[in-house]
């Protein structure tokens, strides 16, 4: 067997002696507070059956690009019912969320461009900003004088602005201030990207997400939606303009160069917007985020969300590592979130909520945390 590099053997033995090395688990607790599985879609069957329903062709897989073989009727319906349901003139499917945001920041932003970033968004984003030439300023989290200051300084100064956020931030499951966000663009004109990755099936009318319940989609210049979250299936679209749909063809790496999606893909993504649109999952999942905050609202340890997101703080890896096996020593699937993945000091427990949890199964695992 080939030698392998000192220099990162180094860093394999340096994560282990701070408690931060990752390992790949195949077995679980069964009462699941970590998946993003919100609705039940995947656990419960529901999607199966219905993507069963579904007469295949005789492809097991999608042959070729989408620009080359890989493109048919299926896609191109199912996009253009995307776009419906988001309210937006296109979609463009992408294998996941990582390719769809990595494909956009690293095409669209141009050299004598800008981009303004939240701190905390996804590292998708961060290595799509990473492969393009504008310009790159971070504001600190949710700090919209700070993203003011930013404009005021320099929106005289680039070509275009890009604003990127997240709807609900996957490590702390609170909200972008999106309403402030779009009420600069009266004073300095930017282009709003917003990633709903968290916000799908849990806000706006009928799951469509935060911006659809804050009435902003004609606001944002992209939102990138995945489905491998509260949909319950694989993939990822970006939803905007025509011309940016065209662009992305002609110009997104992530969505030129990859053999696209699979026809049971594509079946499964149209199939979880129809269960979506019937779905009573969200009512129950909006019950159980409310009693879950009713119930933590004087433990300021948790991190504020009307999202199905909750993080608890505990700093160091070591203690939120302990907590995380105590809980799963009791059948509790809750998982820790060590730093570097967020800050030092900050480490947390990430509890997801879902359709499917209880009352009786929030109230024992609060009762875990505290003891």
């Amino acid at each position: 067997m080939a030698s392998f590099p000192e220099k990162l053997l180094n860093k394999l033995h340096e994560v282990k002696s701070q408690n931060k090395f990752r390992t790949l688990k195949t077995v679980y607790p069964t009462i699941d507070f970590s998946s993003n599985d919100y609705l039940g879609f995947s656990s419960s069957g529901v999607l199966q059956q219905h993507v069963a329903s579904f007469t295949p062709s005789v492809n097991s897989g999608s042959t070729g690009s989408r620009l080359i073989s890989g493109n048919s009727v299926l896609f191109n319906d199912t996009e253009h019912d995307i776009a419906q349901f988001h309210h937006a003139e296109s979609a463009l499917i992408f294998n996941s969320g990582f390719d769809a945001n990595l494909g956009l920041l690293s095409s669209v932003p141009q050299k004598g461009d800008l981009i303004l970033s939240d701190e905390l968004i996804h590292a998708s984003l961060i290595d799509g900003i990473r492969l393009s030439y504008a310009t790159h300023y971070k504001f600190s989290h949710n700090n919209i004088s700070q993203l003011k200051d930013l404009l005021e300084r320099h929106h005289s100064s680039f070509n275009e602005i890009y604003i990127v956020v997240e709807s609900v931030y996957s490590m702390d499951g609170d909200s972008a201030p999106l309403r402030e966000i779009i009420a600069l663009s009266n004073h300095y004109h930017f282009h709003l990207i917003v990633d709903e990755a968290h916000a799908i099936g849990i806000f706006g009318e009928q799951g469509r997400g935060l911006c659809n319940e804050l009435n902003i989609e004609d606001k944002c210049f992209a939102r990138i939606y995945t489905y491998g979250k509260a949909m319950g299936c694989h993939g990822a679209a970006i939803v905007g303009s025509k011309q940016l749909k065209d662009y992305l063809i002609n110009f997104s790496r992530s969505f030129i160069y990859t053999t696209a999606l699979p026809e049971h893909s594509v079946v499964s993504i149209k199939k979880a917007y129809e269960l979506l649109i019937n779905s009573k999952e969200i009512s129950r999942l909006k019950e159980l985020i409310s009693y879950f905050n009713s119930q933590t609202q004087a433990d300021n340890s948790f991190i504020k969300s009307n999202s199905a997101i909750h993080c608890k703080v505990v700093p160091g890896n070591t203690q939120v590592s302990e907590l995380e096996q105590k809980l799963s020593a009791s059948n509790f699937f809750v998982k820790s979130i060590k730093s570097p993945t967020v800050k030092e000091n900050q480490e947390r427990l990430r509890i997801c909520l879902h359709s499917f949890n209880t009352f009786e199964e929030i109230n024992q695992l609060l009762q875990l945390i505290a003891s």
